[in-house]
């Protein structure tokens, strides 16, 4: 995997694709400046060889070209404060601005171009607008990992034009792609896969994938009530994917054949509405009254899961148990985010899938105390699911 410790950037203008899509409050505010602090170790390898840097981003999806609320110029004074230099800022990302300011930047100085996606150009891959973006520096690094699975041009398209040598992974990509690794090929034992999230549809791929590497299996989230009812169970008006109860039915088979531990939850903390002021109780999970729902793992299954997850050496955690985002349902996964914890601190490698996962790390203040979070939730999952990346393979050729 070539990265940037491969290249020397003396004198160079380095064109990197980041991942800067934060969230932003009202006031465009950046609420969560994760993507941002992650890009730094790249940015600052690169103006500490005596480079100049040129960032390129997409930042939500605007649908009818520029658009104030998705600017990335609100990301500039943040940047500037994490950099601890000012951050040079180009109102487009191709056209004569763009070509200017790029030309004129000196080398420890950093431009930061306009949302890529105020043309729709950049999703659809398109060449011609990939070869404007190409021009404006010498060399492509591409460090950004939550977009790796779509081909579009600034992530896949551009790396065409520049040669094999001016072209390479920045330290995040290089990051995300060994730490994927390690638990796809290289997971010391035992191993366990915890999936949790609201559909088996969106995780099938990925079970499947996992069934001939893991030793557990854990499943929580809404999509165990479609396991639940497929095994007859009664799971009143929780979540159900009525259609795959035949899949569910035979992923447990599949399981049970190729020996794997495959554990669901025993009971639930059910409410009677999907609110925070709901009533609720505690239920079997195979016996949850009519007009009730599930919403979180119960205190049995929060105990046999835990147990599970300390014992374990290797663990990939993708999908919450419940709704975390409310209090009143967020006792299960951040019981299993700490028996994580406590797997990682007892010499265990715990990666964390991103999306809800992440958030569910975060907001329970654990994102320091596991192995690896993945900031590519999207992009991790097809990575994982064995689905080859346009974005890593635009470099790796």
């Amino acid at each position: 995997m070539k990265t940037v410790d491969q290249i020397k950037f003396l004198g160079k203008k380095a064109l990197i694709r980041v991942d800067f899509n934060v969230p932003l409050d009202a006031d465009y505010h950046i609420t969560d400046d994760n993507r941002m602090t992650a890009a730094l170790p790249t940015i600052k390898k690169i103006l500490n060889d005596g480079g100049a840097v040129i960032l390129m981003s997409h930042l939500g999806r605007p649908k009818d070209g520029p658009t104030e609320k998705y600017s990335l110029r609100h990301l500039a004074p943040h940047l500037s404060d994490l950099l601890g230099q000012q951050v040079q800022f180009a109102n487009d990302c191709i056209g004569p601005e763009a070509v200017e300011k790029a030309k004129a930047l000196a080398n420890g100085e950093v431009l930061l171009l306009e949302n890529l996606r105020f043309y729709k150009e950049e999703e659809k891959g398109d060449a011609e607008f990939a070869k404007k973006l190409a021009e404006l520096g010498d060399i492509y690094v591409n460090d950004a990992f939550g977009t790796a699975h779509r081909a579009h041009a600034s992530t896949a398209v551009i790396a065409q034009f520049f040669p094999d040598d001016a072209k390479c992974f920045g330290y995040l990509m290089a990051a995300e792609l060994n730490n994927a690794e390690k638990v796809l090929n290289n997971a010391e034992r035992p191993f366990t896969a915890i999936m949790g999230g609201a559909k088996v549809s969106d995780k099938i791929e990925l079970i499947e994938q996992l069934m001939g590497k893991v030793d557990n299996l854990i499943i929580g989230g809404g999509m165990a009530y479609t396991f639940a009812k497929a095994q007859g169970g009664k799971i009143g008006k929780s979540l159900v994917e009525e259609d795959k109860l035949d899949l569910a039915n035979s992923i447990l088979a599949k399981a049970k054949a190729k020996g794997i531990n495959l554990m669901l939850p025993t009971d639930s903390i059910i409410a009677d509405n999907f609110s925070n002021d709901a009533n609720t109780g505690t239920a079997q999970n195979d016996s949850i009254k009519d007009g009730w729902m599930g919403l979180d793992i119960g205190p049995d299954s929060i105990k046999a899961f835990s147990k599970v997850v300390e014992g374990s050496k290797t663990i990939l955690w993708n999908g919450p148990m419940g709704v975390f985002e409310m209090q009143k349902f967020e006792a299960g996964t951040k019981a299993i985010a700490e028996a994580v914890v406590k797997a990682t601190e007892n010499g265990a490698f715990s990666l964390i899938g991103g999306g809800d996962s992440a958030a569910a790390v975060a907001k329970f203040g654990l994102t320091n105390d596991v192995s690896y979070v993945s900031t590519g939730g999207g992009a991790l999952l097809e990575y994982m699911e064995g689905k080859e990346l346009p974005g890593v393979k635009a470099i790796n050729g």
